[in-house]
């Protein structure tokens, strides 16, 4: 026997399942898609139609935190949702809790953890890692090896460069008092992320807002502004045939 596949799982018309893959009970897969070697999809997980799994990758896996981890689960987290024409490269995972929209791309060695909600015509590119409590828009690029921590929110057509590290904890795992303070940062429409820049904890990016390559984002940006430096100041008012 090639592949593992529940007898409970509902298989579309002119699917295609590579070798040595496991299909758990419950899940649902549309029509037209194709999955590849080595490839584990969890219970219970949905997948659209014309969407294409490349090979090795883990679907709808169920978290679990380590035993000094903060993360509180809920008892009963939903099964994972995949609209149409989806991507999903080799190696990626994928966990139980989160949903992503159409047409959207979710590269190789990605890491996508519970309770996320990721829109449609999304780009997430390799090596990117997206925590729990993440929402991200419509035609949202992250770029690789980037790093979205737990509790952020990036709006449409929002640009992540690579590298870029957001953060959540002021306090960096120090005191009780940090718990009610973890916030990510919320990036607002059409805002642009240069590499390697680090954003701190909370901070909101506004509008159509620029930051140069290397910053360190310490306070809240105004619209339709370039930023940069260590710590990152006003540099002055991006061009109009950049805006959206």
């Amino acid at each position: 026997m090639t592949n593992i596949i529940d007898n409970t799982a509902v298989l579309g018309e002119n699917v295609q399942v590579g070798y040595f893959t496991v299909i758990e009970k419950d899940v649902k897969i549309g029509n037209n898609v194709v999955i590849g070697n080595r490839v584990t999809i969890h219970e219970g997980t949905e997948i659209g139609d014309d969407t294409t799994i490349a090979d090795g990758s883990v679907l709808g896996k169920s978290p679990k935190p380590a035993k000094t981890s903060t993360v509180k689960l809920s008892d009963n987290i939903p099964a994972l949702k995949l609209g149409s024409d989806v991507t999903i490269g080799c190696n990626a995972v994928i966990y139980r809790g989160a949903v992503i929209g159409d047409n959207t791309l979710i590269a190789d060695l990605a890491s996508v953890r519970e309770n996320v909600v990721i829109g449609n015509y999304v780009i997430v590119g390799r090596g990117v890692t997206v925590e729990n409590f993440v929402n991200i828009g419509d035609r949202t690029k992250i770029q690789s090896n980037s790093y979205i921590t737990a509790y952020t929110t990036l709006e449409d057509h929002v640009f992540i460069a690579p590298c870029v590290t957001t953060t959540n904890d002021n306090f960096m795992g120090r005191t009780e008092e940090r718990f009610d303070k973890i916030k990510g940062a919320i990036v607002k429409k059409g805002a642009r992320v240069g590499g390697a820049s680090i954003i701190l904890p909370g901070i909101v990016v506004a509008e159509e807002t620029f930051i140069a390559a290397g910053a360190l984002v310490t306070k809240n940006t105004e619209p339709k502004t370039v930023i940069k430096g260590v710590p990152a100041k006003f540099s002055k008012n991006v061009e109009e045939r950049e805006l959206l």
